[in-house]
């Protein structure tokens, strides 16, 4: 007799399947273009709803009574029915606009406030409270914003009003963000994740600890260059930092680095992923999309601030290294490459240039996406582990699947604060507000925009974060005085760093459980040798150079990069105390001084600055050499 199927086993059957159709989908529509917006768009947010309901049960990973698994069970049954009433009440009320003048009803309203709170729990399960309570505090603003002084103070609106725009329009949950992810973004999510169930990532980790073997770092440079390459495709730090960081972690422990210097670098490298051309997590695409100038545009101005911010890591490596006493991996014990690991790393260099290819030929980034995806399938045949397991595209699939439904869940959730926002004005009084700052004082208005950057991408993977931030200060940007694709980089930085930011660093909670650390001082040591990444912004503000945009002057491009090259050298070698020696905190205070100096843009102070950091490095060198000289003398 057979055994009888658990119901719980059919619905996750079900969620499957709808995973997988939701990440075929995504490679059809960056072929054949988006989906009609009366159907598309609320079909694919519900599917999304229900597939995280599904898949994340209230009760997370707990293991409860089972009287507490059926009453979870009724209440996701619940929500799912309105996920699903709801979207398609959407379509039936576009039609009926479409044919009369509709006047929405009280079961149109309630519908649709429902809706959203089943939309903000899916969000909530994913990615926690912060982001939620700022939507439910957004929304209260919405109905009582009215009993509110000065710029916060708006007429009122009506419950009516604001389902009509929030859930029913364009400018809310089913607005731009969301039309742009499901044509551009998602080929680019299933791309990541095809690349890493097919092994991609196993080849380009390989590549990159034989390429790293001869440096003091060894492992850890292996992580910094993997996380670069792997993040760039992937678009998600939790997925960068648990598919290469279970293999390098481990690694960069062996060689002598604390737990949380080990969980903090692979973050922190994982986290600039996002920032490294040509893909750059889709972000390129995204921005491009936005700011109106070409991809090519996006991809070199995102150059040199990326090789910078990686640079900075390597040399905070290397001095950690040698302070430790690390030396490089033994010639013997390296690994060595051989034709087959140049063969598969095919895997995940053709794809990507295939990306480049396209986009130079003049096709569409969605087109690019989907070459991409096709190829990276195909390349991933060419594995014999994956011929022999065919399922494993089928698992490829679901969690492709899974990944875009997270995305579109969080843009979903953006579309509520961004619909309140343009109903209200909000987000227009918050511009003039920090525009005030930026008439006298441009660095404090970017302070602030840091600052809000930094709390409106708290626990959001690196897409959602830039789309609420750019979109909710987009009003800002313009009034700040700068270059409009310089501010949109400046956006996007804090928006990636937000990851390894306390308190919520998802980033460095990560990373924590591999490389069994506190989390917390994970996140502290992630964000200390991320430190540049928070100053470059500041940077190009103030010199587009750096971007290689507008009237571009080699003097001040070279003025900019001397500049930035030794602060970077002289704030790692002061936050740690060692160069070739260990420094007396005279001197490390001074290395400091001087590299908050180097980063000030005003040319006459930079070249003053300049002259004192080269002379304070070769008097240092000078010094160690006599006592090296002194030391081999007393020896002999």
């Amino acid at each position: 007799m057979s055994k009888a199927i658990h119901p719980r086993t059919i619905v996750l059957g079900v969620a499957a399947l709808l995973s997988a159709l939701l990440a075929a989908q995504s490679i059809y529509v960056a072929y054949a273009g988006p989906w009609d917006i009366s159907f598309g768009r609320n079909a694919l947010m519900g599917a999304a709803v229900v597939i995280v309901l599904v898949t994340r049960p209230v009760y997370g990973a707990l293991i409860p009574p089972a009287f507490v698994k059926v009453a979870a069970s009724l209440l996701d049954a619940v929500l799912i029915a309105v996920a699903v009433l709801a979207t398609y009440r959407f379509t039936q009320v576009e039609h009926l606009m479409e044919q009369t003048f509709y006047f929405f009803s009280a079961y149109d309203t309630w519908l649709a406030l429902a809706a959203c709170a089943v939309l903000l729990e899916a969000t909530r399960r994913l990615f926690g409270l912060p982001i939620v309570i700022i939507a439910v505090l957004v929304l209260l603003y919405c109905f009582f914003g009215n009993y509110l002084p000065g710029f916060l103070n708006h007429a009122g609106m009506t419950l009516n009003r604001t389902m009509e725009t929030v859930w029913y329009g364009y400018q809310g949950v089913f607005g731009m963000p969301t039309g742009v992810v499901i044509r551009v973004v998602l080929v680019f999510v299933v791309f990541g994740v095809i690349l890493e169930g097919t092994g991609a990532s196993d080849a380009l980790i390989r590549t990159s600890v034989a390429l790293t073997g001869g440096t003091r770092g060894g492992p850890a440079h292996s992580a910094v260059v993997a996380s670069a390459l792997f993040g760039s495709m992937s678009g998600s730090v939790t997925a960068n930092v648990v598919g290469s960081g279970s293999f390098t972690i481990p690694m960069i422990k062996r060689r002598g680095f604390s737990a949380a210097t080990a969980g903090g670098i692979e973050a922190a490298a994982s986290t600039g992923g996002q920032i490294v051309p040509p893909v750059m997590g889709a972000a390129a695409f995204l921005m491009a999309d936005l700011t109106g100038e070409l991809y090519t545009t996006i991809a070199v101005a995102a150059l040199i601030p990326a090789l910078f911010y990686y640079g900075s890591l390597f040399a905070a490596i290397s001095v950690q290294a040698a302070a430790r006493g690390i030396a490089p991996v033994p010639a013997e014990e390296r690994v060595k490459l051989t034709r087959r690991d140049y063969v598969l790393s095919l895997q995940f260099a053709l794809p990507i240039l295939a990306i480049v290819a396209v986009l130079v030929m003049g096709r569409s980034p969605a087109m690019a996406g989907f070459v991409a995806a096709v190829l990276a399938i195909v390349l991933g045949l060419f594995r014999s582990q994956n011929r022999k397991n065919p399922k494993m595209y089928w698992d490829v699939a679901v969690k492709a699947g899974q990944a875009c439904a997270s995305i579109l869940v969080a843009v979903g959730c953006i579309g509520i604060i961004l619909g309140v926002m343009n109903l209200t004005g909000l987000g227009l009084s918050f511009a003039s507000v920090i525009s005030s700052f930026s008439d006298t004082w441009l660095f404090g208005s970017l302070l602030v925009t840091a600052f809000a950057c930094l709390i409106l991408g708290m626990g959001m993977p690196t897409l959602p974060a830039y789309l609420i931030i750019v979109l909710v200060l987009g009003p800002v940007m313009t009034k700040l005085g700068a270059d409009l694709l310089a501010v949109h980089m400046f956006v996007f930085y804090f928006g990636v760093l937000s990851a390894i930011t306390p308190p919520v660093a998802i980033g460095a909670f990560a990373a924590a459980p591999i490389a069994e650390a506190n989390p917390m001082r994970t996140a502290f040591v992630a964000v200390r040798l991320a430190l540049v990444g928070f100053i470059i912004p500041f940077i190009f503000i103030y010199e587009p150079s750096l971007l290689l945009i507008g009237a571009f002057d080699p003097m001040a491009f070279a003025r900019v990069c001397v500049s930035l090259a030794l602060a970077i050298w002289l704030l790692n070698t002061g936050l740690i105390g060692h160069a070739r020696k260990r420094l007396g905190w005279p001197e490390r205070i001074l290395r400091m001084m001087l590299a908050a100096g180097l980063v000030i843009q005003v040319p006459a102070l930079q070249y003053v600055l300049v002259a004192c950091s080269v002379a304070l490095l070769f008097l240092s060198g000078r010094n160690n050499e006599s006592a090296a000289g002194r030391e081999q003398t007393a020896s002999s």
